[in-house]
């Protein structure tokens, strides 16, 4: 345990610690939290120990609540939630990466109120306008020939129709996703999802192939010249700016698999998201995908691009996350910010891969829903109109250096901080030099404080040590601020804590 406070000890002699950072070492100054004019409603529901006991009672086990005492929410606007009690906190998660634009934003609500109005739900057996408009307004943000799209309800239902898809148009079977990826639940699509915290003890991913995660962090090669991110790993290696030796040995291991696991020059497609979600904000080395790419394209398969969590400008510099790649995938899935939180996902591709349902009926009866697609359009026109690519550029690079203030000043505690634009991830560590993932208890002991100070953050990575932080595209950089100071009161708190034990 002295290990973890090497770098706490570092900072209060402040040798490491930046003014913006020091004037919170003292933990009786606790930051204040930005203003906000929208006064919640009061709360009408059901109170607290009745909803405790229907969850207990009427909920699936299975579907757990965060935090010791979790949370009864009943409002949002914008970047804020509020509880029953109308206590408010500043949602620097999103939903899980959900709430793109804001919550209950103004023109969104609009939109789908008014298409209430007019019609709620027909099913794509008859056209109706919204639809039509919208799909033409979201192909019109894809490259080259991805202009077909295929609309479900769920990330999961868009990563199970594309692996169909793919087997379908190339008559192979074999598919290929990242260890550490995380692609769905449906049973079709479970098997790409290769993290043994999700996945069952029942007959799943027949004909799926992991390959080694491509991760500079906590995997075998890389560091410090590796990754595309404003945020550099510590770790060290001996790679050149623009020659990334990580690439070429993760490569390999990719080649291995087509060496000894699949059908010679047969393969269905490969599965990867941009940067990994659930899997803890994990980026690979630069020139990865591209190669990947290459080889299955190399052996007949199709490359598909989990854009869920990293799709409409989430990273700030690309209104998809594969562009930052320098690729264009055969098949493109989305879902989560593609609705602001409305159940609506979906796939697009070109109209030759697309012709291969033809195969056999192919129905989704909710998909492409009236309010769906309403809310889906004005989502993307809210993300034109107010620029929220461009502010989650500025604000998350602007907050991912912050965040690497606080991994300087505590090397032991905080072990990596990564990500582009607002896709964030701040990786707890036991020890700085073994990487090793802080414990579960210490973990919750920093995320509960956040929590309590009004500061709501995600928990991702397979040791569950990993802040996710994918707040909406709209917090400002005063909000951000207040994020990084009080996930900095946390850590020092937490530091001074043990310390004493």
């Amino acid at each position: 345990m002295i290990n973890i406070f090497a770098g706490f000890r570092a900072g209060r002699s402040g040798a490491n610690c930046s003014p913006a950072l020091g004037k919170f070492l003292s933990t009786s100054s606790v930051p204040e939290m930005p203003p906000c004019d929208h006064q919640p409603r009061p709360y009408e529901g059901p109170d607290y120990t009745k909803v405790q006991s229907i969850k207990k009672q009427n909920i699936v086990p299975c579907i757990l609540s965060y935090y010791k005492k979790p949370l009864l929410v009943h409002e949002g606007h914008m970047q804020w939630l509020f509880d029953h009690n109308g206590k408010r906190y500043l949602d620097m998660f999103g939903g899980i990466v959900t709430v793109s634009v804001g919550h209950c934003h103004p023109k969104v609500n609009e939109a789908a109120m008014e298409q209430m109005k007019r019609l709620w739900h027909t099913t794509n057996i008859y056209m109706h306008p919204k639809l039509h408009e919208y799909a033409e307004a979201l192909t019109s943000k894809m490259p080259g020939e991805l202009k077909v799209v295929y609309f479900v309800n769920s990330g999961s239902e868009a990563n199970d129709l594309a692996m169909l898809m793919a087997r379908a148009y190339t008559r192979n079977f074999d598919v290929i996703s990242l260890r550490n990826a995380y692609h769905g639940m449906n049973p079709y699509i479970q098997g790409a999802t290769a993290l043994s915290t999700w996945r069952y003890n029942v007959p799943i991913g027949n004909g799926i192939h992991h390959a080694m995660n491509a991760d500079v962090y906590q995997g075998i090669w890389g560091g410090s010249h590796c990754r595309d991110s404003p945020v550099q790993t510590s770790r060290k290696c001996s790679c050149k700016p623009d020659e990334c030796q990580a690439c070429d040995m993760y490569y390999g291991q990719l080649e291995e698999v087509f060496k000894f696991s699949l059908p010679r020059g047969k393969v269905a497609a490969f599965f990867a998201e941009s940067i990994q979600g659930v899997g803890g904000t994990v980026q690979f080395p630069k020139g990865y995908i591209k190669k990947a790419f290459e080889i299955v394209r190399a052996n007949g398969g199709l490359c598909v691009s989990d854009e869920v969590q990293t799709g409409f400008g989430r990273t700030g510099e690309t209104f998809w996350g594969f562009e930052s790649h320098g690729v264009v995938p055969d098949i493109v899935t989305m879902a989560k910010g593609i609705g602001n939180g409305f159940p609506l996902a979906a796939v697009v591709t070109t109209s030759t891969i697309a012709e291969a349902l033809g195969q056999a009926l192919h129905f989704n009866t909710f998909g492409g829903n009236p309010i769906a697609s309403a809310t889906g359009l004005a989502v993307l026109k809210v993300i034109e109109e107010e620029k929220t690519q461009a502010n989650s550029l500025a604000v998350g690079t602007h907050l991912l250096k912050r965040l690497a203030k606080i991994r300087d000043q505590f090397p032991n505690i905080v072990g990596d901080v990564r990500g582009k634009g607002l896709m964030i991830g701040v990786e707890l560590v036991a020890d700085g030099e073994s990487r090793t993932p802080m414990q579960s208890p210490h973990f919750l002991d920093i995320w509960e404080e956040c929590k309590d100070r009004g500061v709501l953050l995600g928990r991702g990575g397979l040791h569950g040590n990993v802040l996710r932080i994918k707040p909406p595209m709209c917090i400002t950089k005063q909000d951000a601020d207040y994020a990084a100071d009080i996930l900095h009161l946390a850590i020092t708190r937490f530091a001074e804590r043990v310390l004493k034990k």
